[in-house]
């Protein structure tokens, strides 16, 4: 086997071992969350009734539909079963409808939300960074206090203040929601733009603090790269400032786009709050719904999404650098 091939099983080996951990972290951590999901979830259809027997037989019932009554370690055993044919179980709060059919519909919410703006926040604040670090003067006086202060602003809070100014105050933008909720959703105009809408404000609060973490990263990498030796002597041999400004930013960027890959495999998971402030009907709004109604398979089926998209991005991440990296290359070489 290659001293590549023998990389990529040594990880492939850790990044098992650690999915098989999350998967079981998955199963125990909801199970220790004090309180009884099936009394909540009966205690909330039986109101008004008086009949203490019918009352009874309807908590047994759920009690054997959600297997709950069965030992922990047989619980486990089955959860690995269903889990080995991608089935996640069904959710308690939402009974019947499968946990893999409400994730499947909060998935393309998170998706669309987050990728365009981690893209569109990666790109300004790296553009932003190079500027200021290359031009320095105003640019630098003004774009790094700014981003850094921009950046200092959690997200919750730039989200609860945008909501507070453009949606409640002003009444530019809807309060919460994906879309109107007397809408259908089908693939009108109308409905288009009500998305948009309800998208912009969300949207807006994610980029602008990506942004300022990103021009602060960038302007970091760019000026140790202005002032590293490879750039003086290229200055006395004459070298064009536009040339070696290409290698500059070059050499800056990898450690951003290892960011850029680590924000998109996270971004299913990365802004919860924000979803959550909107109502925005993405996984974190569901996650959130499923911690409060202690719904175990929910929210089972929601950490281990992330967990997979996590540890998936950072095995790409991991394979991508030990082929392209020549250090990471010569450690291979030192072990073989």
């Amino acid at each position: 086997m290659s001293v590549y091939g023998k990389y990529i099983v040594k990880k492939f080996f850790w990044y098992f071992l650690t999915l098989v951990i999350a998967v079981t972290l998955n199963f125990l951590l909801p199970r220790m969350i004090e309180g009884n999901p099936v009394s909540m979830i009966v205690s909330e259809m039986t109101q008004g009734m008086t009949d203490s027997d019918t009352i009874k037989r309807v908590y047994e019932t759920f009690l054997v539909e959600f297997g709950i009554d069965k030992p922990l370690w047989e619980q486990f055993i089955i959860y690995l079963k269903n889990l080995a044919t991608g089935n996640l179980g069904t959710s308690f709060g939402l009974y019947p409808k499968p946990v893999t059919e409400i994730l499947a519909s909060a998935v393309p919410w998170t998706i669309g939300l987050q990728l365009p703006a981690i893209l569109v926040g990666w790109i300004i604040g790296n553009v932003l960074g190079a500027v200021a670090a290359y031009r320095k003067g105003v640019f630098d006086k003004v774009i790094f206090p700014v981003a850094l202060f921009v950046n200092s602003i959690p997200f919750f809070t730039l989200a609860i203040i945008m909501l507070y100014v453009f949606a409640l105050s002003l009444n530019w933008f809807p309060l919460h929601g994906g879309y109107d909720y007397q809408m259908v959703p089908s693939l009108s105009f109308e409905f288009f733009a009500s998305v948009l809408r309800h998208h912009t404000l969300p949207f807006l609060s994610i980029v602008l603090v990506t942004i300022g973490g990103q021009a602060i990263g960038m302007r970091e990498m760019s000026i140790y790269e202005l002032n590293s030796d490879y750039v003086l002597y290229s200055k006395l041999l004459g070298i064009r400032d536009s040339k070696i400004a290409r290698y500059v930013f070059r050499n800056a960027m990898l450690p951003q786009i290892t960011g850029l890959a680590l924000s998109i495999g996270t971004m299913v998971g990365g802004s919860l709050i924000c979803e959550i402030v909107f109502s925005y009907p993405g996984i974190g709004t569901w996650m959130f719904t499923a911690i409060r109604q202690l719904d175990y398979p929910l929210i089972s089926g929601c950490t281990l999404l992330i967990a997979l998209a996590v540890l998936l991005a950072n095995f790409t991440i991991d394979l991508i650098y030990g082929w392209i990296d020549p250090r990471i290359k010569a450690a291979q070489m030192e072990d073989q």
